[in-house]
């Protein structure tokens, strides 16, 4: 994927003053380690959406001391911790469809049909941004332990009047 931004939709004026920016910090992948950089990243974020093999329930626990947390399970997500978390979610921020699951392979519905906005995705550790057929599809790639020479990242979600726009944040971890 490369880096893009998605289309204006379901952004009423009415609803969301010109100037109003809300930042949503997506993750995924952390196999259990809560990097320090990542608070840095999501410095002033309203949400943090997490996509998927999380890894520990301390995971949790740390990010929601930045902000308030929704996740998701992935495929190492196993045992009694995990259960509470669904496969999937269709959220909504800022008047915004958020569709988020772990590995994009698995999509099930038609984005564009289910006025999709975003589609949030992990599990290739692999970052990434793009727009096919107006939906935003973002990964946020991994800030947990480094998978063979891939960076290590995390993302922002910015959900604008104009439409929702993502950026990816290289921590610079080794």
């Amino acid at each position: 994927m490369t880096q893009g931004q998605g289309r204006p939709r379901h952004f009423p004026m009415s609803e969301i003053d010109a100037a109003a920016v809300l930042r949503i910090g997506i993750i995924a992948d952390t196999h259990g380690l809560l990097r320090p950089e990542v608070e840095r990243a999501f410095g002033g974020v309203a949400h943090i959406v997490h996509a998927g093999d999380i890894g520990s329930p301390n995971v949790i626990a740390g990010l929601e001391r930045i902000a308030p947390v929704i996740a998701i399970r992935g495929n190492v997500d196993t045992g009694g911790w995990a259960d509470q978390y669904p496969e999937t979610r269709m959220i909504t921020h800022g008047g915004c469809r958020i569709y988020v699951l772990h590995d994009i392979k698995t999509l099930q519905l038609d984005p564009v049909a289910s006025g999709v906005d975003v589609i949030v995705c992990g599990h290739s550790h692999r970052p990434g941004i793009e727009t096919i057929g107006g939906v935003l599809y973002l990964n946020p790639g991994s800030p947990g332990p480094r998978r063979f020479n891939l960076p290590v990242t995390v993302a922002t979600l910015d959900l604008t009047p104009n439409g929702p726009a993502a950026v990816i944040h290289h921590l610079g971890a080794v």
